[in-house]
């Protein structure tokens, strides 16, 4: 195939993204299961790029296995692990065709949906993504995940519904417009959302892992939610003066109670027990206004250096 020549206008292309780590169990299925369901489509090129993020099993080598015999599979690998969201970035990057396609290699999402994506993408849609419909979850995270959904629609002014996930299609003009982002602490779903261009949902039911661990500890998850919530919206940063004006007049107003009671009680103002308390209380949500700040001043910090968001140490794409 000639890519040089090939009109990217026909919607007859597909690059499928898929970060990748430690999923030595799974990424062969995957890519039979890939294999299966898009090559009964009749598309005129396809390419499908994993990601590997710097895993420590032999994901990678049976990723290079698998390239050796197809010259449709493609592969970048990381020098160390860089975290989903930039392996995820580093396929769109190299993604060359007109519908670029992201998934988990950990058969979570569901490959047989694929089609619908692209029926959906010819039929006018720009961005086909997916949302999780799953009521098995352990109550924990179902509750978590909401949260924080709610929490990002109440401090943003973007609107994300309660299951979004990283499984959708691009067309490759929303591709170029991502690219344009320049950030260092990447919420890719958050900013997709706020691109607009025409969008359009389709519901999903995940499966149940084939192999492997989750890699998303409630550490890591912690982590997420606040790149997301501090990526779309500075408005913690107004909570903080908030906070600081409400406390502020509150100790105000206890100020003329105590001036009050010693001026005109027949006692100077007791209770060693309250004034600690608020001391405490203050303290508290002043170490958390700090945090917050920190979080922002962390990310100018990263970003004023002009590091790059992830080192390539091997590849056989063909973009740089």
């Amino acid at each position: 195939l000639n890519f040089e020549t090939m009109d990217l206008s026909v919607k007859n292309t597909l690059s499928v993204v898929i970060p990748t780590f430690n999923e030595e169990g799974n990424i062969e299925l995957l890519y039979n299961k890939l294999k299966e369901t898009i090559d009964p489509l009749g598309l005129e090129a396809l390419e499908l790029i994993f990601v590997d993020d710097g895993s420590h099993d032999d994901s990678l080598k049976i990723i290079k296995q698998l390239a050796a015999n197809d010259d449709q599979v493609k592969y970048i690998s990381f020098s160390r692990n860089f975290g989903h969201q930039l392996a995820l970035k580093a396929g769109l990057d190299h993604a060359r065709f007109k519908g670029i396609v992201s998934l988990d290699a950990d058969l979570q999402h569901p490959v047989e949906l694929i089609p619908d994506m692209i029926e959906k993408w010819r039929s006018g849609a720009d961005v086909v993504y997916s949302k999780r419909i799953d009521i098995t979850l352990p109550w924990f995270k179902r509750t978590s995940s909401k949260l924080f959904y709610r929490i990002v629609n109440s401090l943003s002014q973007i609107k994300l519904e309660d299951g979004v996930a990283d499984f959708r299609l691009l067309d490759q003009k929303v591709i170029h417009a991502l690219l344009k982002y320049k950030e260092t602490n990447l919420f890719i779903r958050g900013i997709i959302h706020s691109l607009g261009f025409q969008q359009e949902a389709i519901e999903y039911t995940p499966n149940k892992r084939h192999a492997g661990e989750t890699k998303y500890s409630f550490s890591r998850m912690l982590r997420f939610a606040l790149t997301g919530i501090t990526s779309l919206s500075a408005k913690p940063l107004y909570f903080s003066i908030y906070f600081g004006v409400f406390f502020a007049f509150l100790a105000f107003i206890y100020s003329l109670y105590a001036i009050y009671v010693f001026a005109f009680g027949n006692e100077a103002v007791p209770g060693w027990t309250s004034i600690i308390a608020s001391i405490l209380l203050i303290g508290g949500i002043q170490l958390i206004m700090i945090g917050i700040i920190g979080i922002y001043l962390g990310k100018v910090f990263a970003q004023s250096k002009g590091r790059p968001n992830y080192i390539i140490a091997d590849k056989n794409t063909l973009n740089d």
